[in-house]
């Protein structure tokens, strides 16, 4: 089934600003809670469905991304906020609803999440450029790259605790990683939520720390990861891999490795959009005559015929030896844009040659009416 229009989820236009966005995600999102709504079964999904909207459209580089490249563009193996649990949307978007950690909500319903219990943390973004040259962008790559990141500890598991085993249950929030404040008003009682100052959010106390980690939880290690790049990607696009970041102290979810791609300039080829640009010189004698050349492509070298009579400006096409198109349309073209090279210098004899030919009928310029101009030519074959 395919995915609904982001935009459309929130019932926002696509010029909304980030205060509007958040704002009708708030709405959306208390409106489907699942607690409020037990008896549907379709609530969860529609508020699983507003959290991956939001995730997307707040971060203004994934907007832009969805922006131009649709649901593709937050495809193709790198996570765009599909997948999400209602853990991560909790974890994730709780300060939009005033909670803090566990679920957000109970101020609005008085009473704890069904399922609840400590607050997952996520760990922190890493960051990467990944420069690809016009063959690797054309038609997808996998790169492998050694990446510094934390992990959890071996020697612990990621706990922070010697062997560890040596934790106990915090007594102030009793294991739930929440304290719960019952307030009075004139509207009846009303519960909020906070994260235990005492666990922070962990529900548990490391009575002796980890050796190896110093009660982190987590030591960095050296990971070789392979890229899978689809192809179409451009210059300045992010991508990301889900889980591939650092992990929190003392567990919980790692984050994500975020992907920058950089394209290396080609020595001859120019790209535009789907397609690849080459500009090709030939002599005069070559464009009167016609000869066969040999030019350029992304996967190699390919002959063409210059007929007779060609003049400068003319554009050939090669058909499907462009750049595959992100979203799966197949792939652009080569165009191959012909120029007629002049002479800077001639010899004696060169000079009588062409004096002899300089009142000839054949060599006075004579366009026809039906002739185009460069930019009409370029617009026809982009058309």
């Amino acid at each position: 089934m395919a995915k609904r229009d982001y935009y459309e989820i929130l019932g926002v236009s696509k010029s909304a600003s980030q205060e509007e966005i958040k704002k009708a995600y708030r709405k959306i999102a208390i409106k489907f809670h699942p607690d409020k709504n037990p008896d549907d079964p379709t609530a969860e999904d529609k508020f699983k469905e507003a959290a991956e909207a939001y995730e997307v459209l707040s971060d203004q580089q994934k907007r832009q991304r969805y922006d131009q490249f649709g649901h593709q563009g937050m495809n193709g193996g790198f996570g765009g906020g599909g997948g999400m649990n209602m853990e991560d949307i909790f974890s994730q978007f709780g300060d939009i609803f005033g909670g803090g950690g566990g679920s957000p909500f109970e101020s609005f319903f008085g009473g704890a999440r069904s399922g609840g219990g400590r607050r997952t943390r996520k760990g922190s973004n890493l960051r990467i450029k990944l420069k690809l040259n016009l063959e690797e962008i054309a038609n997808g790559v996998e790169k492998k790259i050694k990446v510094k990141r934390y992990v959890a500890c071996s020697t612990c598991g990621g706990n922070g605790a010697k062997n560890g085993t040596d934790m106990q249950t915090c007594g102030t929030c009793q294991g739930s990683g929440q304290v719960r404040k019952v307030v009075n008003t004139m509207l009846g009682q009303m519960v909020s939520t906070a994260t235990c100052p005492t666990c922070n959010g962990e529900g548990r106390i490391v009575t002796n720390n980890c050796e190896a980690c110093h009660g982190s939880g987590r030591e960095l290690q050296e990971e070789v990861i392979a890229i899978n790049v689809p192809g179409g990607v451009m210059d300045g696009m992010q991508l990301s891999m889900s889980g591939k970041g650092n992990v929190p102290e003392r567990g919980g979810v790692p984050g994500d490795l975020l992907i920058q791609i950089e394209e290396e300039p080609h020595p001859t080829l120019k790209r535009e959009g789907n397609n690849v640009i080459y500009e090709q010189y030939i002599s005069f004698v070559d464009a009167a005559l016609g000869a066969e050349v040999e030019v350029p492509t992304i996967s190699g070298k390919v002959k063409i015929n210059i007929k007779p009579g060609t003049q400068s400006g003319e554009i050939f096409r090669l058909r499907g030896k462009g750049i595959q198109d992100i979203n799966g349309y197949g792939k652009g073209d080569q165009l191959i844009h012909v120029n007629v090279w002049t002479p800077k210098s001639l010899s004696s004899d060169e000079k009588a040659v062409l004096e002899g030919l300089r009142y000839s009928s054949n060599f006075t310029p004579n366009p026809g009416k039906n002739e185009k101009g460069f930019f009409e030519k370029v617009k026809d074959y982009f058309q």
